[in-house]
C-alpha cells in the first residue's frame, strides 16, 4: 500500500490503459477458455462439454489438421524471411542520408497502411482471367496457353498466399529496425575499431545486433503474432472457405465456425490452441534473439 501511495500519480496515469486492456484483451482470453468447454451458439445457454471440443479437434476435424499445417508453414516460411529481409534492408538503407531514408522507409511502411487498396492491386495482379497480369505476362511471352487459376486452383493458393502475406508482414518490423539502428550508441563503433573490429560484418555481429537487442525481439514477437494471426489474406484472396482448403487457417477455421457456422465453444477451443501456440514461439524466439544478444 505504501508503494502505491509514492507512485500513485503514475498508477493514476496508467489506469486508462489498464482498464482497456483488461475489458478488451484480458477478459475475452478468459471467456474464450471458458466458452471452450462449452456447446455455445449464441442462442441457447452455453453446455459445458468438459474436453470434448478438444477431442474433435484432433481427433475428428481433418481441416483443422490442414490449417494447422498451412498456419506452420506459413509461420515456418514467412517469418524467418520477412525478419531477415527487413533486418538486411534496414541495415542497407542506414547509412542513408535522412530525406532519401524517410522515403525509403515510408515505401517499405505502405503494406502495413494500405489496406482493402493492397488487397484489390493483389487481385489485379494475380486474377485468373487472361486480363490477370501475371496471365497476362505469361501467355504474351509464350510461357503458358491458357489463364491459371492462381486464387482457385489448390496447387497455386499457397503459394501465391505466401507471396501476398511476405509484402504485407515487412512494414512494422522493417520500422522496428530502422529505429534501432537509429539509437545504437556511435561510441560503440569507435570503440570496437580500437578492440580490433575490421570490417562492417564484424561491426553488425559484435556490436549493432547486442545494442539492438530489444527492437529485435519486439520485431521477433510482432513477426509471430503476423505470422500465426494469417487469416484475412486467404479469407479475401481465396475465399472462405478456399478451394479444397488449400488456403485454409487456424484463424480462418475459426472464422468458419464462428462467423458462418456459429458454433463458438468449438471456435473458442481453436482459439485458446492458437493463443498457446503463438505464446510458446514468442517465449522460444525471445530466447533465441537473447542467446544472440549475449
Amino acid at each position: 500500500m505504501e508503494k502505491i501511495k509514492k507512485y500513485r500519480t503514475s498508477y493514476l496515469m496508467m489506469l486508462p490503459y489498464l482498464v482497456l486492456f483488461a475489458l478488451f484483451t484480458i477478459l475475452p482470453v478468459v471467456v474464450s477458455v471458458v466458452l471452450s468447454f462449452t456447446d455455445y451458439d449464441m442462442v441457447q445457454k452455453p453446455v459445458f462439454v468438459g474436453l470434448e471440443n478438444y477431442f474433435q479437434i484432433f481427433l475428428n476435424d481433418e481441416y483443422f489438421i490442414v490449417a494447422l499445417k498451412n498456419t506452420l508453414v506459413f509461420a515456418i516460411i514467412i517469418g524467418p524471411a520477412s525478419y531477415v529481409i527487413c533486418f538486411m534492408i534496414a541495415w542497407l538503407i542506414n547509412e542513408l542520408k535522412p530525406l532519401p531514408r524517410a522515403l525509403v522507409t515510408a515505401l517499405f511502411y505502405i503494406p502495413t497502411i494500405v489496406g482493402a487498396a493492397g488487397w484489390n492491386v493483389w487481385r489485379l495482379i494475380f486474377s485468373s482471367d487472361q486480363y490477370g497480369l501475371v496471365n497476362g505476362f505469361l501467355m504474351k511471352w509464350g510461357f503458358i496457353n491458357e489463364p491459371i487459376g492462381w486464387l482457385t486452383d489448390e496447387a497455386y493458393i499457397m503459394p501465391v498466399l505466401i507471396i501476398v502475406q511476405l509484402w504485407m508482414s515487412m512494414g512494422i518490423s522493417f520500422l522496428t529496425f530502422i529505429a534501432g539502428f537509429q539509437n545504437v550508441d556511435k561510441t560503440l563503433y569507435e570503440a570496437g575499431m580500437m578492440d580490433g573490429i575490421k570490417n562492417r560484418f564484424q561491426e553488425l555481429w559484435y556490436i549493432t545486433i547486442p545494442a539492438m537487442s530489444n527492437q529485435m525481439i519486439f520485431a521477433v514477437v510482432m513477426q509471430i503474432v503476423n505470422c500465426f494471426a494469417v487469416g484475412e489474406v486467404s479469407s479475401v484472396l481465396a475465399g472462405l472457405p478456399s478451394t479444397g482448403y488449400a488456403g485454409e487457417t487456424i484463424v480462418t477455421h475459426i472464422m468458419d465456425y464462428g462467423n458462418l457456422r456459429f458454433e463458438f465453444g468449438y471456435a473458442c477451443a481453436m482459439a485458446v490452441i492458437l493463443v498457446v501456440m503463438m505464446q510458446y514461439s514468442k517465449k522460444f524466439a525471445t530466447w533465441l534473439i537473447g542467446k544472440m544478444g549475449h
